[in-house]
C-alpha cells in the first residue's frame, strides 16, 4: 500500500498580506505568509491526518525558504521540491479588506521557480498516491506545467486512481478572460454544468453556489445543499480551496456525495473567517466538534489513515461563492 494517500502539486508563493486597510500603494506595513490554492487545499487535507506529498519547485532564496519551512511545519512531505537556482520563488501582494470584500492581489510570478516544474519530475513513488489532487492554475503557468498537469492525471487515471479537479480559473494568468462558466462549459445552470460533466466520463460533479450553497451530481443522485451561515466574513480568498478539502477528505473516507458537499460547505465557511488563504482550515479535532453535517463519519475516519477503497474520481467545479451565506 502507498505510503502517499494524496498528491497535489503547482506553485506555493510567499504573500505580503496589508496590516492596513487601502490601496496597496499606500500600505507601509505587510505581514508575510504563504498563498497558492493548490497547497492551500494540501495543507487542509495534511490538518485532517492524511500523508499528502507536494510536488513543486521553489527558488534558491529566502522565499523559498520560508515557503519550504512553512509547509513541512504543516505535514507535508516536501521531498518532491526541487530547489531551483536560477528562477526565483514567485510572490503576491495581498489588501486588508474589513467589510468582507475580496482583497485585491497582486501577482509576481511570471517566469517563477514553480512555474519551470515539467513532466521530468513525475516519480513513481508519486504515482503510488492513492488520489491526485489538480487545479486549472498549473496548466496556466506554463508550457511545462500544463503537460505535467496533463501526465498526472491522465497516468493516475490510468493506474485506476482517483482524481479530483477544480478549474479555479485565474483568467489574468490566460490569454483569454471569458466567465468561467461559460468558458468551461458554455451553460449557466448547474444541472447543465453537471450533466456537461457526466457526458466526458467524470463520475460526479460538486458546484458551489455561495449564499445557496452547492450542487452536486453523479450517475445515480443529484440534490442542493444548503449553505453554512457566516456573521461575520473576514477574507474570502481561500473558500473554494475549503470546499475542495472538504470533499476530498470525506470521499476519501468513504461517505456519500451529499455528505462530502455538507463538509465543504462546513470548512469552506469557516475559511472566510480567518485572515489569510488557509489559517481557517481545520484539524481533526476541529472536525469532531462540528456540526454532525460536516462531522459524520469523522470518528470512523479517525483511525484510518489510508481507508482501503478508493473514493470515485470526481470534478470539483467552481463557480460563484463557496457554499457559505454571508449574514453580516
Amino acid at each position: 500500500m502507498s505510503e502517499i494517500d494524496i498528491l497535489s502539486f503547482g506553485e506555493t508563493m510567499a504573500m505580503f498580506v496589508a496590516e492596513q486597510a487601502g490601496d496597496l500603494a499606500s500600505v507601509g506595513q505587510f505581514h508575510k505568509r504563504i498563498a497558492g490554492a493548490d497547497s492551500n487545499v494540501a495543507i487542509g487535507l495534511s490538518r485532517l491526518g492524511f500523508n499528502v506529498a507536494w510536488l513543486s519547485r521553489v527558488g534558491d532564496d529566502s522565499l523559498g525558504r520560508f515557503v519550504l519551512d512553512t509547509l513541512r511545519n504543516e505535514g507535508l512531505d516536501c521531498n518532491h521540491v526541487a530547489i531551483d537556482p536560477l528562477h526565483p520563488t514567485g510572490f503576491q501582494l495581498k489588501s486588508r479588506e474589513d467589510a468582507g470584500a475580496d482583497p485585491q492581489v497582486e501577482y509576481f510570478r511570471r517566469g517563477s521557480a514553480a512555474s519551470h516544474l515539467s513532466v521530468a519530475a513525475i516519480s513513481p513513488e508519486l504515482l503510488q498516491a492513492r488520489h491526485l489532487h489538480a487545479t486549472g492554475i498549473p496548466p496556466a503557468l506554463s508550457d511545462a506545467t500544463r503537460d505535467l498537469s496533463r501526465q498526472l492525471m491522465t497516468q493516475m487515471r490510468e493506474a485506476g486512481r482517483s482524481v479530483s479537479f477544480d478549474p479555479n480559473l485565474r483568467p489574468a494568468l490566460w490569454t483569454n478572460g471569458l466567465s468561467e462558466g461559460r468558458l468551461l462549459t458554455g451553460f449557466d445552470d448547474p444541472a447543465d454544468i453537471a450533466a456537461f460533466y457526466l457526458d466526458q466520463g467524470v463520475e460526479a460533479v460538486a458546484i458551489k453556489l455561495g449564499a445557496h450553497g452547492a450542487y452536486y451530481r453523479t450517475q445515480l443522485d443529484q440534490g442542493f445543499v444548503a449553505a453554512v451561515p457566516v456573521t461575520n466574513v473576514v477574507d474570502t480568498v481561500g473558500a473554494g480551496d475549503g470546499f475542495a478539502v472538504g470533499m476530498i477528505s470525506a470521499l476519501l473516507e468513504n461517505l456519500s456525495f451529499a455528505q462530502a458537499v455538507q463538509r465543504g460547505n462546513w470548512i469552506g465557511s469557516r475559511a472566510v473567517q480567518s485572515r489569510g488563504d488557509m489559517e481557517g482550515l481545520p484539524t481533526r479535532a476541529d472536525l469532531h466538534a462540528a456540526p454532525v453535517a460536516a462531522a459524520e463519519g469523522c470518528d470512523k475516519a479517525a483511525g484510518l489513515r489510508r481507508p482501503q477503497e478508493s473514493a470515485p474520481a470526481l470534478q470539483a467545479t467552481a463557480a460563484c461563492g463557496s457554499g457559505y451565506t454571508d449574514l453580516h
